[in-house]
């Protein structure tokens, strides 16, 4: 795309489909940067537009003798349990630009600076949120034991054994563990006076079968959580702020528009270590 000159270019069609690329870029990069978007429940259903979304968990089934059906002239009825995920909170990033910023920085840089700045700020209200539903949904877990590895082996036991009308189990690599930053060091700590031969490289990639990752926005208390993908629902729903020049300014305004809900839709598969 040609460079966006001026401020008057900004405001035509090419200066918003430029802002639509550079911002849908934001969206796409939010999206792979946020830990929480490889736990985040997907399987939702609903009308944006009506604010809510609909994350349905489907009960187990038994088996019974054969026989059972035909002679009660009926199947089992598919039992499932819905939760309304509200997308009940609306932000917005708007950034105004000046002739004299265009001048000293052209229209392209400072696009490109402040959709970098909203990126990032999107990352650490999204991230805290998620964390903060499932620290606040979750079971916490408690143990006597000092080591770091037995401990977090403890926590992620819970996940993996939780049994009921939902769940019979939980497969290793459907879990992940979330550490603070300080705990995280802890972990890598007992992975380094570990004589592996250096196999675990400088991240740790799992442990015991179960993702690990460092993050800073665990609400303040919590060292770890471990829990199940898809125990915790956050739709995003954004739209960008096409360029509009500011009344009576040399000035124009732009950025993005963006709903978003947290809702813990599987609390039993969440736990927390403080």
């Amino acid at each position: 795309m040609a460079r966006i000159a001026s401020l008057a270019v900004l405001l035509s069609s090419t200066g918003n489909d430029y802002l639509a690329e550079q911002y849908g870029a934001v969206i796409e990069n939010v999206q792979k940067e946020c830990i929480s978007s490889l736990l985040k429940n997907t399987a939702l259903s609903g009308t944006p537009g009506a604010g809510t979304y609909e994350a349905k968990r489907f009960e187990n089934k038994t088996s019974n003798a054969y026989g059972t059906a035909r002679s009660g002239g009926a199947g089992q009825k598919v039992t499932a349990t819905p939760v309304v995920v509200p997308v009940n909170v609306d932000k917005e990033i708007v950034v105004e630009v000046e002739q004299k910023d265009v001048t000293l920085y052209g229209v392209d840089s400072l696009i490109q600076r402040e959709a970098a700045s909203a990126q990032k700020s999107m990352i650490r209200e999204l991230e805290r949120a998620f964390f903060a539903a499932a620290n606040t949904a979750g079971t916490a877990y408690t143990t006597q034991a000092t080591d770091i590895n037995v401990i977090i082996e403890g926590l992620i036991q819970q996940v993996e054994t939780v049994s009921n009308d939902f769940v019979d189990g939980v497969p290793r690599d459907m879990i992940h563990v979330i550490c603070n930053p300080a705990t995280y060091g802890e972990l890598r700590s007992y992975f380094d006076n570990v004589t592996d031969g250096g196999a675990h490289g400088e991240a740790i990639n799992t442990f015991h079968g179960v993702q690990v990752h460092s993050s800073v926005y665990l609400p303040s208390g919590t060292k770890a959580i471990a829990m199940a993908e898809g125990a915790v629902a956050q739709p995003v729903l954004p739209t960008i702020a096409p360029a509009e020049r500011i009344p009576l300014s040399n000035a124009i305004g732009f950025g993005i528009f963006y709903s978003f809900g947290t809702t813990a839709v599987a609390s039993d598969l969440i736990f927390k270590y403080a």
